[in-house]
């Protein structure tokens, strides 16, 4: 196991009817202002939840944060903050609500240009407080300090954090999801899959403590996948799949041990170029990008179709072949599909794609090979 330091300072107020403790935890006198994305939260009566439980504060609104959002629209946030002179940040919504209003809370402070914190990585030196009431589990966003933005006008999609920017609270009441559509439960499954994968699938480092974890993560979620998407009352499917989700990034299972992100960094461009959800350009990539880096991840990937998917007979080869096999048959379970083609994208329209990473020459993965060519070669066998 690797030398690490681990800070993870976040409160979690879990369960049914945790919205209602919101008070006890925002400061007094605040002004607060709420963050969401499209309005579902005022269909689905959690809307109104927020403010019956912030009733005595002034409380502004900003709505009609995109998934993966943008950097443009969160600047406009920015001028709200000083305009209300805005002292708490409160994101109601899922993974992409919860990154935006964190780049609102370092932006609303930063000296300079913000898009500086995402294009050249300037340190955040002051961040608005922050809590989080989660409705879409997926990112993990609700237990750590980090988020991805994306700027349109580039078609650039990337990642930011400090650890000023991790929420003060964050509440998770699993009916919070009963009203989503599977397609955006799918994704989340996904999502929290190759969260974990990314911190897993490396090499070995002698951290059995930390493969156990994960492992008990990617099981739980083969496990309660068809629970989630099939009823949309199963309490307990959903409290396990919201737990799940948040303890594949919270920086538990990341501690100590070798990570990729190759597939996280090749969707963010996918995404940034198409449009595709996050989750399913994770599905896409992941499944091509083991193929291409078997013999790097070798021990992993026998462990990995042993503990996970119980593979134990055939060839060393035969058994990581079925491993990613099943994996990809997975996220097809799920209705996330795993091909490019699948959403229309031919290999003409992959070349400003490869043009992207040769002209950054980012070397990716856990040993710094994923490089320009490979990636080339991972997505055109994801074609």
């Amino acid at each position: 196991m690797n030398s690490f330091d681990f800070y993870n300072p976040v409160k979690i107020l879990f369960g049914e009817g945790k919205i209602d403790q919101l008070a006890q935890e925002v400061p007094v006198n605040a002004i607060v202002l709420m963050t969401y994305g499209g309005g579902s939260i005022k269909k689905n009566g959690i809307y109104d939840k927020v403010l019956s439980a912030l009733k005595g504060y002034k409380v502004v609104e900003f709505g009609g944060i995109e998934p993966n959002p943008r950097f443009e629209t969160l600047m406009n946030a920015v001028t709200v903050v000083n305009a209300e002179k805005i002292t708490f940040l409160l994101a109601v919504g899922g993974g992409s609500v919860l990154d935006g209003t964190k780049f609102i809370a370092a932006a609303s402070l930063f000296k300079g240009d913000p898009w500086d914190i995402l294009k050249r990585g300037a340190k955040v030196e002051k961040a608005l407080p922050i809590g989080t009431i989660l409705t879409l589990p997926a990112t993990g966003s609700e237990m750590n300090s980090g988020g991805v933005i994306t700027r349109e006008s580039t078609k650039e999609k990337l990642v930011f954090g400090s650890p000023l920017l991790f929420p003060k609270f964050s509440i998770l009441d699993p009916t919070t999801t009963y009203s989503l559509p599977k397609n955006q439960l799918a994704n989340g499954i996904v999502d929290a899959f190759i969260h974990t994968t990314e911190q897993y699938l490396t090499y070995p480092s002698n951290s059995p403590i930390q493969d156990r974890y994960a492992e008990s993560i990617l099981k739980t979620l083969i496990e309660i996948a068809p629970h989630v998407l099939a009823d949309t009352d199963d309490y307990q499917a959903r409290a396990n799949f919201m737990w799940s989700c948040t303890m594949a990034l919270n920086g538990l299972i990341g501690a100590g041990v070798p990570t990729d992100w190759a597939t996280h960094m090749i969707g963010h461009v996918l995404t940034a170029f198409f449009g595709l959800d996050h989750g399913v350009t994770l599905a896409i990539v992941l499944p091509a990008l083991l193929r291409e880096m078997k013999d790097d991840k070798r021990e992993k990937l026998l462990q990995y179709g042993r503990n996970v998917w119980g593979i134990e007979n055939g060839t060393e080869d035969n058994r990581i072949d079925e491993a990613i096999i099943r994996t990809a048959s997975f996220f097809n379970s799920l209705g996330v599909k795993t091909k490019l083609s699948a959403y229309g994208i031919t290999s003409d329209q992959l070349a400003p794609i490869f043009e992207r990473f040769q002209t950054r020459q980012w070397k990716l993965g856990e040993r710094k090979n994923i490089t320009a060519n490979r990636i080339e070669l991972i997505l055109r066998s994801a074609l």
